[in-house]
């Protein structure tokens, strides 16, 4: 902004915090007027005018939830239909016959892993979650490190590996071979993946909760070794195939992965337009909601499915405006420019060129929240660096992806869906679930690639 001073945003950026993190963990304020208030103090202290406050917050608030509200909304929805129905216990009863007791974090974190190749985290996060709650139900296990091990499979593959549009973005700014950016991608992403497994089964047991019985609360019982019951009870002859229960969310994956494939490859025409049409995720997403209804709860009456899909909207406010409330902190901090001021001053010392696109990646991300945001940002500002001092490209990609995991927090809408998702509402709680396992990535990641400069 012309007139304002770098040093003004960053006292403008350094006052919303710390009010920010204030109001949140000392005063009553619900964390979504908190994000409101410290998105209007970082925009007008930083410089900017009242009137672009504003509108950077309403901006921030409509696009994050434009891109995932509705989702949310449906896969909620979709949520209480797999409770009723008992799809949700079927899948989790698959999941530990597949991969045999103690190894639930494993299948959530490689279900996760899989899944979000084609698709946002946040999207994915809202469509898998009720598996972890029914595995955390059946299995006494902690939905915290359940929902741990799914949540950084899914961001883990959505940062690093394409056609996610992020590294998608970076592959090309930097003009590196997509193909090698995804084979290199998966041996990057894979110990990053075991490491926060581990930390996974760690938080469980330190923060061990339950669903309710009634499936709506959440409770706080004395720690329990897990049950595993694997045998066919009497209710179990009433739960549905695997394969219907799977279903709603196998076929949103794949009507998903179509889009994403078919416009990677430029097939945008006649019977493939319809395929795009059908895989954006909201109208997918909406899909697997109907066939939800109509094959999980085809023998539940009207009334009933109605008012349970009612019960999962409510149950989704406080995600859905909290997560909207980080969006538009987000923005404001774009919108200031606090971020492009930061990321340039790294870029004009004498730090090694392959360090510079992580350092700024992770600075970017830690300002703004976005890890999407802060990895293209990052390329951009880099990839010109890197190639006129000769550096290789494609690690050069990898340190632009790898400083956006930087410690998710109270700007990252991802953060708020994740928490709130699993019941987890005190922040010192939310920070060690899911803050720490994102820095946690971010550290490792930062080691491979000093580890792949040695040899590349």
């Amino acid at each position: 902004m012309e007139g304002v001073s770098g040093q003004q945003m960053l006292i403008g950026l350094l006052i919303g915090i710390i009010l920010l993190i204030f109001m949140i963990l000392k005063t009553k304020i619900h964390a979504f007027l908190a994000l409101i208030i410290a998105a209007l103090t970082v925009g007008i202290v930083g410089g900017m005018t009242p009137a672009d406050t504003i509108t950077a917050i309403q901006t921030g608030f409509g696009s994050t939830l434009g891109n995932i509200g509705v989702i949310i909304g449906f896969g909620v929805m979709m949520g209480q239909i797999f409770e009723i129905s008992g799809a949700a216990e079927k899948m989790a009863k698959t999941f530990l016959k597949i991969f045999g007791k103690k190894n639930e974090e494993l299948a959530l974190s490689l279900t996760g892993f899989l899944v979000s190749i084609p698709i946002f985290c946040d999207s994915g996060f809202v469509i898998l979650s009720p598996i972890a709650k029914a595995i955390s139900k059946r299995t006494k296990k902690s939905i915290v490190g359940l929902g741990v091990a799914l949540a950084s499979g899914l961001v883990i593959t959505h940062t690093l590996i394409p056609p996610t549009p992020g590294p998608l973005g970076v592959a090309g700014t930097f003009g590196v071979d997509v193909g090698q950016f995804i084979l290199l991608g998966i041996v990057i992403a894979l110990p990053l993946a075991i490491a926060v497994m581990v930390y996974a089964k760690y938080i469980g047991k330190k923060i061990y909760q339950l669903p309710s019985e009634n499936g709506e609360d959440w409770e706080r019982p004395a720690y329990q070794e897990p049950v595993y019951d694997l045998k066919n009870s009497e209710s179990d002859k009433n739960l549905p195939s695997a394969f219907v229960s799977f279903l709603p969310i196998i076929l949103p994956i794949i009507l998903i992965l179509f889009n994403t494939v078919l416009k990677a490859m430029g097939l945008t025409d006649g019977i493939y337009s319809i395929l795009i049409f059908l895989g954006t995720p909201i109208v997918a997403v909406a899909i697997g909601l109907v066939v939800a209804i109509y094959t999980l709860a085809l023998h539940t009456d009207k009334k009933t499915v109605i008012s349970e899909m009612e019960k999962g909207i409510k149950s989704a406010g406080i995600i859905v405006f909290v997560t909207g409330g980080g969006g538009a902190l987000g923005e404001v901090l774009r919108a200031s420019g606090v971020g492009t001021y930061i990321a340039e001053g790294i870029a004009a010392t004498a730090i090694p060129v392959i360090v510079l696109p992580f350092i700024i990646a992770t600075l970017i991300r830690f300002v703004q929240g976005s890890g999407t945001v802060a990895m293209i940002t990052s390329a951009g500002i880099t990839a010109p660096i890197v190639a006129a001092a000769g550096g290789n490209m494609l690690l050069g990609a990898f340190a632009a992806c790898m400083g956006s995991f930087f410690f998710s927090y109270f700007n990252d809408s991802f953060y708020w869906v994740v928490n709130r998702t699993i019941g987890i509402e005190d922040t010192k709680e939310q920070i060690r679930v899911w803050s720490l396992p994102t820095t946690i990535i971010w550290a490792m990641g930062f080691v491979e690639l000093l580890i792949l400069n040695i040899f590349m």
